[in-house]
This record gives structure tokens, C-alpha cells and sequence, in this order.
């Protein structure tokens, strides 16, 4: 499957450079993070919320978890996980589990906890469990600084 063609076509409007990097298929981001031999803190982890009403992303480092219920509190919306056959729809040129964290190229509005902006490369899913975007911090950072930003995960 290879990269989203709505990521791809995002990436490509706005002007993003990054690099293609092929895995052996995996189940998990801290997986993904041992097989790819990158940091797992170099690694976004996407994970899709929702209500009654809305979705949201979050992106958190593969190395952390996410604090949902703080998260709730600040968006003042009783957030839970999203089940696979939603997710399938939210991000439907994805397969389930390796959504990208632009949320915004799908619509969805998107947190980041500020640790991943700190990272020299960031590694992302990019719609399969096969490939991953590689892209410089700088250019993580400027695709992703409309998002909100803050610290919602704490480290494993």
C-alpha cells in the first residue's frame, strides 16, 4: 500500500521533504521502533479519541502513554478510543492502526505533546504497517505548528 494518497497529497502541498523507510510489517509502535531500528522517541504514535461529537488526534512519542483523562479535562469532552471500524472510516486510505499524525489532512483536529517537537528526526506511519515517513525535526515541526501542543502522555 505504501504511503496515504491524502497524506501524500498533504505532504506535497505543502512542499514537505521526507524520506520513505520500508519494515517488515508490525503490530505496535515500540515494534515498529525495534524493527525500523529507530528511537522510539523519535516515533509519533497516533491515537484517535472521540465523543458523541467530534474526533481527535492525539500524537504522543511510541515511547509514552497517553493521559486520556487529562486530555478530557482540557478539551472539556469525555474522550475515549475509537473503535477499528471507525477508525477505518476516519481515516479511510489508511489500514487500521497506522494512521499519520497530520490529523489535519483528514479533518481532524490534532494535539501533539510538545516532546516529539523535540526530536532531531521524526518518524511517522504513513497508512500501512510497512512504511514509515522519516523527515527532520524542522520540517516536522513546521508541517505541524498549527497543532496544539501539550504535554498529554508521560513515559513508560
Amino acid at each position: 500500500m505504501g504511503i496515504a494518497i491524502t497524506l501524500q497529497e498533504y505532504l506535497h502541498d505543502h512542499d514537505s521533504k521526507y524520506e520513505v523507510i520500508e519494515h517488515t510489517r508490525t503490530g505496535s509502535a515500540l515494534e515498529t521502533s525495534e524493527v525500523a531500528h529507530i528511537p522510539g522517541d523519535q516515533l509519533a504514535k497516533s491515537v484517535l479519541l472521540g465523543d458523541e461529537d467530534r474526533y481527535l488526534l492525539a500524537v504522543i512519542p511510541a515511547t509514552h502513554r497517553l493521559e486520556i483523562g487529562k486530555l478530557s479535562d482540557i478539551v472539556k469532552h469525555k474522550l475515549q478510543l475509537i473503535t477499528e471500524s471507525e477508525m477505518a472510516g476516519a481515516f479511510s486510505d489508511c489500514e487500521v492502526g497506522a494512521m499519520p499524525p497530520i490529523g489535519e489532512a483528514y479533518g481532524i483536529d490534532t494535539w501533539i505533546d510538545p516532546s516529539l517537537l523535540e526530536q532531531p528526526e521524526v518518524y511517522f506511519e504513513c497508512g500501512d504497517h510497512h512504511s514509515l515517513i522519516r523527515m527532520s525535526g524542522d520540517e516536522f515541526r513546521e508541517l505541524l505548528k498549527g497543532t496544539r501542543q501539550l504535554p498529554i502522555s508521560h513515559h513508560l
